[in-house]
């Protein structure tokens, strides 16, 4: 028998459009320059200093004007606002929707396995990771912004329409490395989540929580999710951050890795991730947490 996918949540469907939609917003306006630095950092193959940061990061404009230096922080934001939005719906609004399939049809599993009160949790982990990897539907959008951000030279002008038409699959390169880096991630994230608020403020009911407390969970998602995700997160970039023509397998990447830079070349970008993209998930997380339960009372 199939499971229902059709059921009815706590929360309306137009809720988690609008909460998860308008922190993809905010998160836009205030991270997308940080999520520039990251990725450019990530992508850079050689040793980092202090002489060489500034190239790294501002690419040709490194001795422009400080005012010009900045604007170039923001490449492909049209391409970034497309996948961001988009992305940030699905990922906190479809993440409560798999997670009421999952109640609804598996919950006495999930029950059976871990207890009533470990198996609402893992259910809360499992529904993110089933997100996370249905997320690759966005991959092109994504691989668009990398690529404006890092390799802007890829485009050689040519518009999105034209991209699509002329690249096809291409823009799909690394889908499987993106499904095995979401997988954990959003498990990550969803489940220490719930897991802060289950055992550190006792929540039953998570959507009662306080913003304070959604902060709190998201902290604690926010770091874990990043921290499991980095090495797959660091081949997924180098794969999508290539020329379009270019053919590189990621295990190329794996190997090249390591052999050029080593294992901890694996978690390059952690760091400035944690202290830099750590809180604009933080930020879209609570935001989107807090947000859907206020929509729900008006629609």
């Amino acid at each position: 028998m199939s499971p229902t996918i059709n059921v009815k949540g706590s929360d309306s469907g137009a809720a988690r459009v609008l909460g998860s939609g308008a922190s993809g917003i905010a998160e836009l306006l205030l991270f997308h320059p940080v999520d520039t630095i990251a990725k450019r950092l990530m992508s850079n193959k050689s040793k980092v200093s202090l002489s060489t940061l500034s190239p790294i990061i501002f690419k040709e404009y490194a001795t422009a004007p400080l005012g010009r230096r900045l604007l170039s922080l923001f490449p492909g934001l049209g391409y970034a606002a497309g996948y961001k939005v988009t992305q940030r719906i699905y990922k906190y609004g479809g993440q409560p929707w798999f997670n009421d399939i999952l109640s609804k049809n598996y919950k006495d599993s999930f029950t059976n396995a871990f207890g009533e009160r470990k198996g609402k949790m893992v259910m809360q982990a499992t529904a993110g990771s089933l997100t996370g990897i249905g997320e690759v539907v966005l991959l092109p959008l994504d691989a668009l912004k990398i690529k404006r951000q890092v390799n802007p030279e890829a485009f050689r002008g040519r518009g999105v329409v034209r991209i699509f038409l002329e690249e096809g699959t291409t823009l799909y390169r690394g889908w499987g490395w993106t499904m095995a880096r979401n997988a954990p991630g959003s498990f990550a994230l969803f489940g220490a989540s719930a897991v802060t608020k289950e055992y550190l403020f006792g929540i039953q009911d998570y959507h009662k929580a306080t913003w304070g407390q959604n902060f709190v969970a998201s902290v604690a998602g926010a770091v874990a999710s990043i921290t499991v995700a980095a090495p797959l997160d660091t081949i997924k970039t180098r794969i999508q951050n290539a020329n379009f023509e270019s053919k590189v397998s990621g295990f190329t990447v794996v190997k090249d890795l390591l052999k050029n830079e080593g294992p901890t070349a694996l978690f390059k970008g952690l760091t400035p991730k944690i202290l830099v993209v750590g809180p604009k998930l933080v930020f879209s997380y609570t935001l989107a947490q807090s947000l859907i339960p206020w929509f729900s009372k008006y629609v």
